[in-house]
């Protein structure tokens, strides 16, 4: 908050503005263009000069013209992933400002404010004093990271939250890496989020106290020696996680951790499919009208082929998957199963005389139950997916089991069907496979960390609206 006590105990005055926690440096106020700067006037200073998201700040400026209004601003920037004809190209960043309040200064050219640190990215914001033509100082403050588990205590299985915010954005600021218990499980996004990052991993291994570390890693794998690095100063979490005997929390069934919706879907066109996307072997109903009374069409369902590993590459192609004839009105109404194929959207087209009306259906990804769901270690059994897609950034599932990294899978040669077989191994008990989606390849080399399981994939993945499958198997006693 702009003014309160302490302005009325200095006997300063100026316009009062509010400011309320944000969940994104986009929240803090209206957006404005950074002056440009022509020298520095004034002193500014900041109190702390580093903090959390939600500590309020100090600050103290003199020197200034007196009687005079000033922007308070907050510079940071806004995080973009670029992606382009299915291809990954890594991620981007542009500068932006935000007005935290209108301020004016004494008789003396001296002003006082106090502001709450925004959820943004962390570390150094510069803090602006500015008229709308004129830059006149700043001063440079720190968003500090922090990480938060909930619950810190509970059976295994249980969906322990992490949320971490103030991840940064510049190099080696922006590749924060999780372990449990000494097992590499993935990486922590937030380029679209403003630097906080919330996701799941579930509670595994025995009873007793287990280590969630946090900690950063410029080549796709934590640094071990950050003490003696350029950088020494950044962070590194660790924090525990109390099993506790008792009932486990085990996940819901494959189906029911189908996406109920998925965001970006491309525009219907002329043709509107009913529901617009769904799982393999959903019946859909695609309708259309202003087509020729009796006369028979054909719905054209277009799919992507070809290779990536053969270096041949790929291209569309196209089948008839329903016939239907046009009512007296005009209208059409096909009827058909969603074939089993690469998850994603694909084209529908009618032909109509020399013209071809376009629609389009999306196939979401889906899980099978396993088949084989308890055993002893060594029992072999299969994770199976259906509907995977086929660009860069759908392409591949990256596989964890008890938080650990083991591997990953593609989809596009096997035309969407992912087989993936597992040997369950351990101790007697509950043990926890998450299948990620992840990213096929990319042109991106620093940081080098898209390869790997992105544990923030729901609010930030870079390409497709995709889910995460978690299984459980059961080992038992030899």
């Amino acid at each position: 908050m702009i003014g309160g006590p302490l302005a009325a105990a200095r006997g300063i005055f100026f316009a009062v503005a509010l400011l309320a926690p944000a969940c994104a440096a986009a929240q803090i106020g209206r957006e404005v263009p950074l002056a440009p700067l022509h020298g520095f006037v004034g002193r500014m200073r900041v109190a702390p000069e580093h903090g959390p998201a939600g500590a309020p700040v100090r600050v103290v400026a003199e020197a200034l013209p007196p009687d005079t209004e000033f922007q308070l601003v907050w510079t940071t920037v806004q995080g973009n992933w670029k992606v382009a004809r299915a291809e990954y190209h890594g991620r981007e960043y542009h500068p932006v400002a935000y007005e935290i309040a209108t301020v004016r200064t004494d008789a003396a050219g001296k002003l006082a404010a106090v502001f709450t640190v925004p959820e943004d990215f962390g570390f150094v914001h510069d803090v602006v004093l500015q008229q709308d033509e004129r830059l006149y100082i700043h001063a440079g403050f720190a968003v500090d990271m922090s990480v938060k588990l909930s619950p810190e205590t509970g059976p295994v299985g249980t969906p322990i939250r992490v949320e971490v915010k103030g991840v940064g954005w510049r190099p080696l600021e922006n590749s924060w890496l999780l372990l449990y218990d000494n097992n590499f499980t993935g990486w922590i996004s937030a380029v679209t989020t403003a630097g906080s990052a919330s996701f799941t991993i579930p509670a595994t291994g025995r009873p007793g106290v287990h280590v969630i570390e946090i900690l950063h890693g410029e080549f796709t794998f934590p640094y071990r020696n950050m003490q003696q690095s350029p950088e020494a100063d950044r962070p590194h979490f660790a924090l525990r996680f109390t099993m506790t005997p008792g009932t486990p929390a085990l996940p819901p069934t494959p189906s029911a951790q189908a996406q109920q919706s998925v965001r970006g879907l491309p525009s219907p066109g002329r043709l509107a499919a009913v529901p617009p996307f769904g799982a393999i072997g959903q019946p859909v109903t695609v309708r259309g009208t202003g087509f020729t009374p009796g006369k028979p069409y054909a719905l054209e369902w277009t799919t992507t082929v070809g290779s990536r590993v053969s270096g041949r590459g790929w291209s569309e192609a196209s089948r008839p998957i329903a016939d239907a004839i046009a009512d007296s009105s005009g209208g059409l109404r096909f009827n058909f199963a969603v074939p089993d194929d690469l998850g994603g959207a694909h084209a529908l087209l009618v032909e109509d005389g020399a013209e071809k009306q376009p629609g389009s259906f999306w196939i979401k990804p889906t899980a099978l139950p396993l088949d084989v769901e308890r055993g002893p270690p060594g029992t072999r059994f299969t994770v199976h997916l259906k509907g995977v897609g086929w660009t860069e950034t759908a392409n591949l599932y990256t596989v964890v089991f008890d938080n650990s990294y083991i591997g990953y899978a593609c989809a596009f040669n096997s035309q969407g069907d992912v087989q993936i077989p597992l040997e369950a191994t351990g101790d007697p008990g509950w043990h926890f496979i998450d299948l990620y989606p992840g990213i096929y390849r990319g042109d991106e080399q620093r940081p080098r960390n898209f390869l790997i399981p992105q544990l923030t994939y729901a609010a930030d993945h870079p390409g497709e609206d995709l889910p995460r499958f978690r299984f459980a198997f059961e080992v038992t006693e030899e």
